[in-house]
């Protein structure tokens, strides 16, 4: 496939370690220091978000996989569709058609087919 992704790979899992050893030390700061403790519960707070960006980042990953994908197949009916016309074979929209089907953009056909 062509279409490389354009991102930098962060590992998650180390993300979720960090943060999770962050908040360890916030904690353990907090009780050390009692006096700032509206303080180190802002800092806890800020922390917490870290594991929703992760979990959302995973699902993004993922559905961009799935995206590239499906945009690869149409582009790969696209041309099909082009190499048909060019070689005027009889119904050269058919690759197309069976792709835009398979994802679901168009009804299945008269005769039951996806």
């Amino acid at each position: 496939m062509t279409d490389v992704p354009r991102y930098t790979n962060v590992n998650l899992q180390e993300v979720r370690a960090n943060n999770l050893a962050a908040r360890e030390i916030v904690s353990s700061l907090s009780d050390a220091m009692p006096s700032i403790a509206h303080l180190w519960a802002r800092i806890y707070d800020a922390l917490a978000i870290v594991p929703r960006l992760a979990a959302e980042i995973s699902r993004l990953r993922n559905e961009s996989v799935i995206l590239r994908h499906r945009y690869a197949n149409l582009v790969a009916a696209g041309r099909a569709t082009l190499g048909a016309a060019r070689d005027a074979e009889s119904d050269p929209l058919y690759y197309l058609r069976d792709e835009l089907r398979a994802q679901g953009h168009l009804p299945p056909d008269p005769w039951g087919r996806s």
